[in-house]
């Protein structure tokens, strides 16, 4: 088994990064594995130094088995880092696995990684494989197919990756003409067309909202997890993209993590209705109420 590449994509929160690079490396496979940084630049003087303290860092590891570092000359952000380095990437390695720096993986992460990779190397019906599950319901199994895409630890084909549209407004339009936007979200229980609208109308950058729409749309399935390799440390107020909060914690699964080839390659209904169950209880107008209330009375004032 050829192992592929991983991906890690830093800017200014050196903690963070350690705390990635550290996780990675309990893993036993990193020492085989090739990683390439991307470095962020700043976006102005004052940020700087942050960037600068991360790049020194980064240039310092050792423990992988070819360790390549791309420093952006200007701030691309985060959308235009992932389309980019995924493509060029995945293009020349045909797979690749893909972290930000505000992500801890399990000591197995890269195991299942690549074996699902390997397993699910010529199913065209599956697209994505994600690691991070949090919803921590137990009746998930180890591993599942679903229409949808995580984006927190998460590895992918050159044959997948082809079908990404940068495009969010032919994918909304898409959505819209086939009448799928109540099932891409999630029974009604999320947002991912408004967030798909908000990306078209330049109130976010979010790559994400895209690549989940292009597989939707496609019919191609992720491969995900019930027992998560990944937790998201971000919701400390940090990232530009995450609030404050635990709503997306997880709890890491220690042990190894098998895959079995499922069969047939469909989508897994009773995962499906845990996500809307999921949604529905946190995503209500009254579980959102309560969340703001708690932060306020904690003193966190932020989304």
């Amino acid at each position: 088994m050829t192992l592929a590449p991983i991906l890690l994509f830093t800017y200014n929160r050196l903690h963070h990064t350690c705390r990635c690079i550290e996780s990675l490396l309990k893993n036993s496979l990193a020492k085989e594995s090739d990683l390439f940084i991307y470095s962020d630049a700043a976006k102005d003087e004052a940020g700087k130094p942050a960037v600068e303290e991360v790049r020194r860092y980064i240039h310092s590891l050792q423990g992988f088995k070819q360790i390549t570092i791309i420093e952006r000359d200007e701030n691309w952000g985060l959308a235009r880092n992932i389309i980019d380095g995924v493509t060029t990437q995945v293009n020349k390695y045909g797979k690749v696995i893909v972290l930000e720096d505000d992500l801890v993986v399990a000591p197995f992460f890269l195991q299942f990684m690549n074996e699902a990779l390997e397993v699910y190397k010529n199913e065209p019906k599956v697209g994505h494989i994600q690691a991070c599950d949090f919803t921590q319901d137990t009746t998930l199994p180890d591993t599942f197919l679903i229409k949808w895409t995580g984006s927190w630890g998460w590895a992918t084909w050159e044959r997948a990756w082809q079908h990404f549209n940068p495009n969010g407004k032919e994918l909304l339009q898409e959505l819209e003409q086939r009448k799928l936007t109540y099932t891409f979200d999630f029974n009604g229980k999320y947002g991912f067309t408004r967030m798909l609208r908000r990306q078209i109308e330049g109130k976010n950058n979010s790559w994400a909202i895209r690549w989940n729409a292009s597989l939707f749309l496609k019919d191609i399935l992720s491969l995900n997890v019930g027992r998560s390799l990944v937790q998201n440390e971000g919701f400390d107020g940090s990232g530009t993209n995450c609030g404050g909060g635990g709503l997306y914690a997880s709890n890491l699964h220690l042990s190894r993590l098998d895959v079995q080839k499922i069969s047939p390659i469909v989508e897994d209904k009773k995962a499906r209705q845990v996500f809307v169950r999921y949604y529905a209880r946190t995503n209500s107008f009254w579980a959102k109420a309560v969340r703001r209330i708690k932060r306020t009375l904690k003193g966190d004032f932020g989304a």
